[in-house]
């Protein structure tokens, strides 16, 4: 987060796949009819590209957010919503598929899955791609404003123990449990996976030593926020760091020495989803270079699909908050499995340090 091949296939089930690859190249030839409902992050998805689907393929499309992966999960185990597409989160994508919350789509037989560059075409969390597709992927890492601070060590340390300096400028931190959770054990030198109660009790000693500090937990405004001013530090996912570097060319993104999460978001089919075809399409569709290209400018985050760095704006190839340096790939932690009483210590930590 291994290639896959297409399968074979007798004269019938060839000529079947060959019509439905061209009816999806085609869209103007053939379109479809109906909906599709999409269920995503906030400020993660460009408006304009949903138009261009519509006019691509005469689907009609809707949108609503959410502001955590445990927001989209519940309402999808509740069997709300009606969503035909919803885009989690590394473990997310294991839980929904091992609790049947996920629809089989087996990416491989899409036309378009041909573009999914490695490792991305086979993740730890759906290593056949049975259930999902790629859509961005990024790190987690920490934003401050250099005209205010002046240059900050490539540290966990100032953001966990801010001085008063840094702490009066302002200071916020994502509401996001293994984000907060995983960077507090990399500072700390201690398995992020750890199910030791002891070490899970140093991470909750230094976030509370942490949060007096803090003006707020939030994964929503990040960008707005950074913005404005009202913070001059924030846990931030890279592609919004690249975004309020846009508009505040002052604003440093660092890859913490200790390490920093690379994480990656697909999108799935949701078990009993009302309109399977269309969401088919789509996934088929977000496949093609110039569309993942065009969420990418829009997100500030990189695709997995080959031929999109074509169409990426030059403001995204140069950010180093995106394109990392290769000398930073060391500091990169994938994503990790945790055994049962490791997430049960987590969960633990995150209710006392959110109570």
């Amino acid at each position: 987060m291994q290639s896959l091949r297409f399968l074979t296939a007798g004269a019938g089930a060839f000529a079947l796949a060959a019509a439905l690859t061209t009816s999806l190249a085609l869209p103007q030839a053939a379109k479809a009819e109906g909906d599709l409902h999409l269920f995503n992050w906030s400020n993660y998805f460009p408006p304009e590209l949903m138009e261009k689907f519509e006019k691509d393929t005469g689907i009609s499309v809707s949108l609503d957010t959410y502001a955590s992966d445990e927001d989209m999960l519940a309402k999808i185990q509740a069997g709300g919503g009606g969503y035909d597409i919803v885009f989690p989160s590394g473990s997310t994508v294991t839980v929904m598929i091992s609790q049947g919350l996920a629809e089989k789509i087996d990416a491989s037989t899409l036309p378009n899955f041909k573009n999914v560059m490695a490792p991305h075409d086979a993740p730890t969390t759906d290593p056949k791609r049975e259930y999902s597709i790629p859509y961005m992927w990024g790190t987690t890492g920490v934003s401050y404003d250099s005209e205010k601070l002046g240059t900050l060590p490539e540290s966990w340390e100032w953001y966990f123990k801010p001085t008063e300096e840094i702490a009066q400028a302002g200071l916020a931190s994502l509401n996001d449990m293994r984000d907060v959770y995983y960077a507090a054990a990399y500072y700390l030198g201690v398995d992020k996976c750890t199910d030791n109660a002891e070490e899970a009790q140093q991470i909750l000693d230094l976030l509370l030593g942490q949060k007096p500090h803090l003006k707020l937990y939030s994964s929503e405004g990040t960008i707005d926020r950074m913005i404005a001013g009202e913070v001059a530090v924030h846990m931030q996912w890279n592609g919004a760091a690249h975004r309020v570097k846009e508009e505040r060319p002052s604003v440093v993104y660092v890859y913490p020495e200790e390490g920093a999460t690379f994480w990656s978001d697909s999108m799935m089919v949701p078990a009993g989803a009302p309109n399977k075809e269309n969401a088919k399409t789509f996934l088929n569709w977000m496949m093609e270079p110039e569309n993942a290209a065009i969420a990418s400018n829009y997100t500030g985050y990189m695709n997995a699909i080959k031929g999109s760095s074509e169409h990426l704006e030059e403001s995204l190839k140069n950010d180093p908050a995106v394109n990392m340096p290769e000398e930073y790939a060391e500091r990169l932690r994938p994503f990790k499995e945790c055994n049962e009483k490791a997430v049960e210590l987590r969960d633990r930590v995150w209710t006392r340090l959110k109570g």
